[in-house]
Parts: C-alpha cells; sequence; structure tokens
C-alpha cells in the first residue's frame, strides 16, 4: 500500500521544526563563544556578529539536510571566517583596516585543522567569552544598551525577541542595538582583556546587566504577565557562565545564588490563572527545593571565598542571603526577620538606597508588628528617588490595612496601581483596594 502523501508531509514539517528548535538550541549556546573568537581575530564586534550571523544563515540552510555537526560551534566559527574571507577577496578597493582583518582571517584559516572539529584551547575561548561580556557591558553605554546588546551577543537572542521581552517596537530594539555597536566603535573599545583594577568595574558592570535581566523577567514592569521567565533563565544562563569564566569571584557565586533561590519560587508565584501570589501566601510546597538547594550551595561558597579574602560578602551575596532565609524557613511565621532586618541593614551600608530602606521597613514590619514598618515608610515618603515608585504606596497601603485602616489602606493600593504598567499586579492591587474599601464600608469606592 503506498505511503499516505499527507503524512509524509506532516512528518517532514515535523522533522524540520525539530531541526530549526535543534539549531536555535545550538545557536543559544554557541553564539557568544563564536562571535567572541571572531571578535578576537577582527577586534570589531559588529563585524564578528555580522560574520556569525552569515554562519547561523548556512547553518539553517544545510544542517536540517546534513544533521547538526559534532563540534557545531567550531563548524560556525570557520564557516564564519571562510565567508568573510570570500567576501574580502571579491572586493576591490579595501580600506586598510579591511586588508588587516582579511590577513588575520587567512592566517587564522590556513594555521587551522582541515577538521572542524578541532577547536582552540579552552582557556583562549574563555579569554574570549569574557572579552566579549566586557565591551557589551562597557561603561560607554548607556544601561538600556548594555542589556540589548548582551542578550543579543552572549544570549544569542534574535532582535525580535529582546523587542518582544522589553516591550517594544522590533524596530526600536533593532536601532538600539545598531547605535550601541556604533557607540563602542566610535569609542574606539578594544577587544582585550581589561587590567586587573578596570577588570574588577567592568565585571561589576556585567553583573549588573545581568541583574537587571533577571529583574524584569521576575516581576515584569511592564505587559500582559506577572513575570517573564524566559528573561530570568537568560539571566542565570549567563551568571553561571560567569563563574564559569571567573570562579573566584565570591560576588558571581552571590548573584548566582540570588537567581537560583528567586527562581525556586517561580511554580508558587503565580495562580492558576496567572494572577500574582504574594510571598506570604505562596504556598511553599510547590518551591523547587532542588533550585533552592543549589543556590544555598552557591551561597556558601560565596561566603567561603570572601572569608579566605577577609571581606564580607558584597550586595549581591547579602540580597541572596536575605532570600535564603525565606528558603530555610517552612512558613512566613518561621523566617527569621530580624536577621533579614540585620541583613538589610549590611546592604544600607554597602548600597545606601531608599528602596533598600524601603524593603527593610517591610522586614521590620515582619518582626516588630506594622507599626514600627509604618513609621519607616512615613519617613521616605518625601524621597524624591520613591515619587513615582508604585512599591512605596503599595507597602504602606499593606501596613495600613494590617492595622486596620481601612479608608487609608485602599487610597494607598489605588495609588499604587495608578503607578504600575503592569496588568497583574494593577489587578492585584485593585482587588486589595476594593477588599479594603468594602471592610471599611465603603465598597463602591473602587471602580475597574
Amino acid at each position: 500500500m503506498p505511503p499516505d502523501r499527507t503524512e509524509e508531509s506532516r512528518d517532514r514539517r515535523s522533522g524540520d521544526l525539530e531541526s530549526l528548535r535543534a539549531i536555535e538550541a545550538v545557536w543559544r549556546i554557541e553564539a557568544a563563544r563564536v562571535i567572541g573568537r571572531l571578535a578576537r581575530m577582527t577586534g570589531d564586534v559588529g563585524a564578528a556578529e555580522d560574520m556569525a550571523q552569515d554562519a547561523l544563515v548556512a547553518a539553517l540552510e544545510r544542517w536540517p539536510r546534513s544533521g547538526v555537526p559534532e563540534n557545531p560551534g567550531a563548524w560556525l566559527t570557520a564557516t564564519a571566517k571562510n565567508r568573510a574571507i570570500d567576501q574580502l577577496r571579491r572586493r576591490r578597493r579595501l580600506e586598510s583596516r579591511q586588508k588587516q582583518i582579511a590577513h588575520e582571517l587567512e592566517t587564522a584559516a590556513r594555521g587551522e585543522s582541515q577538521e572542524i572539529g578541532l577547536v582552540r584551547e579552552e582557556d583562549e575561548i574563555e579569554d574570549d567569552m569574557l572579552r566579549l561580556m566586557c565591551v557589551t557591558c562597557h561603561p560607554v553605554l548607556p544601561t538600556e544598551a548594555r542589556v540589548a546588546l548582551t542578550l543579543r551577543m552572549l544570549g544569542g537572542l534574535s532582535t525580535r525577541e529582546i523587542a518582544r521581552a522589553y516591550l517594544v517596537s522590533d524596530a526600536t530594539m533593532s536601532q538600539r542595538i545598531v547605535r550601541a555597536k556604533r557607540t563602542l566603535a566610535e569609542a574606539q573599545v578594544g577587544f582585550e582583556l581589561p587590567d586587573t583594577e578596570e577588570l574588577e568595574a567592568r565585571v561589576g558592570s556585567v553583573c549588573e546587566v545581568v541583574y537587571l535581566v533577571f529583574n524584569e523577567g521576575y516581576a515584569a514592569s511592564a505587559g500582559e504577565e506577572w513575570m517573564r521567565p524566559e528573561l530570568c533563565r537568560e539571566a542565570l544562563r549567563l551568571g553561571r557562565v560567569l563563574v564559569g569564566l571567573l570562579p573566584h569571584e565570591p560576588e558571581l557565586h552571590g548573584l548566582v545564588a540570588l537567581m537560583e533561590i528567586q527562581m525556586s519560587r517561580f511554580r508558587a508565584r503565580v495562580g492558576p490563572t496567572g494572577e500574582p501570589v504574594l510571598l506570604t501566601d505562596q504556598d511553599r510546597a510547590r518551591w523547587d527545593r532542588l533550585l533552592a538547594a543549589r543556590g544555598l550551595a552557591a551561597l556558601e561558597r560565596a561566603q567561603t571565598l570572601a572569608r579566605e579574602r577577609g571581606e564580607a560578602l558584597g550586595p549581591y551575596g547579602l540580597q541572596a542571603a536575605i532570600a535564603a532565609c525565606h528558603a530555610r524557613a517552612h512558613t512566613t511565621a518561621e523566617t527569621d526577620w530580624e536577621r533579614i532586618v540585620a541583613l538589610y541593614d549590611a546592604l544600607a551600608q554597602l548600597r545606601p538606597s531608599p528602596v533598600v530602606e524601603l524593603n527593610r521597613a517591610v522586614a521590620v514590619a515582619m518582626a516588630w508588628g506594622p507599626q514600627s514598618g509604618l513609621e519607616l515608610v512615613d519617613a521616605l515618603a518625601g524621597e524624591p528617588a520613591l515619587r513615582d515608585y508604585r512599591l512605596l504606596p503599595s507597602v504602606r497601603g499593606s501596613l495600613l490595612e494590617q492595622l486596620g485602616r481601612w479608608g487609608e489602606a485602599c487610597t494607598e493600593f489605588q495609588r499604587a496601581a495608578e503607578l504600575t504598567r503592569n496588568t497583574r499586579e494593577r489587578r492585584l492591587l485593585l482587588d486589595r483596594a476594593r477588599a479594603c474599601a468594602w471592610r471599611g464600608g465603603d465598597g463602591d469606592r473602587v471602580r475597574r
């Protein structure tokens, strides 16, 4: 009996989709390494990414037929170099810089084994990755550009994926990335490892970018969804890459610990229809204990490394220690709130911030009662940095609610709802405002 052509077509489409998913997964893993190697040879991050993209196009054309090679990263690198050489050879009028690039590429290609599976030494690859991280997170770039460029070059995300994650148009994100590359070129940012002192500052910038990406995923600032897990997963992946590159830096372990412990709560942070579930209301049985254990182990490593250096934990390590207090407690009541207050005291010494003080006020309220926390929150009311910060009225509303001051709590929750751009968070705040209004005898006060 002849095979069903419809079934054959369906199987072919299924195979094509599987090939595309495999290529996408490979690209996410290999993109940074490939771009890093090419950038080291060309000295131009923008040109390196263009070459890597050309190699990706070639992979999309060939791998669905031939299969993913044994060493896809080396295949992509070799293909990118060969295509670049061909393009450079076809140009008749080469500028001096292009000639230099062509020469370096040809030299590298001649010295390379015919076996595509042969790669450079692992420490050289790691240096390329670290160089690339230092470039994409260079202080000459504004924060939003660092985030976009890092996700593009280190994360292997497409412009469309990054744009969707940050709720901007593809064109806007594309322009942001192009401007970032142009800024790096105009500033003549070199593709070399900075000296020890500057490297520390650059790594700090990389950590800041990873932290910002994670926070946007953990509590989305705008849009329809409460969380964007894909951003958190990418931030954690980059954090683990950083730890692999610089395994003796305590703050990197602290950053990874913080992200792993926070991510362990993911399943409990949303309800059946995607609605936010606050920490005090979460079913802790749904927390991922394996991920939490990994985070606690990373925190212990950070503490050990810090002690060996004769240092205290840094800001990320302290935040991880705070998250660890929650991870170790079986209930909200069992949480060591006094230790959390002390950790916030230490964090405020390192990174003075009204936001840190607001978080500390919450811990004080949990440790010694809502009135104590409310006094601290009221003292922050005049802080310019918190004027339009939605969590200030949200926290104040929660403390007033605990004190039975329903009308005032309702007003604060409404104010917080006006300040947030996240749809899910707005609904939660309006629901809390409505509940306070009903308990205060003014149930018609809050409108959706």
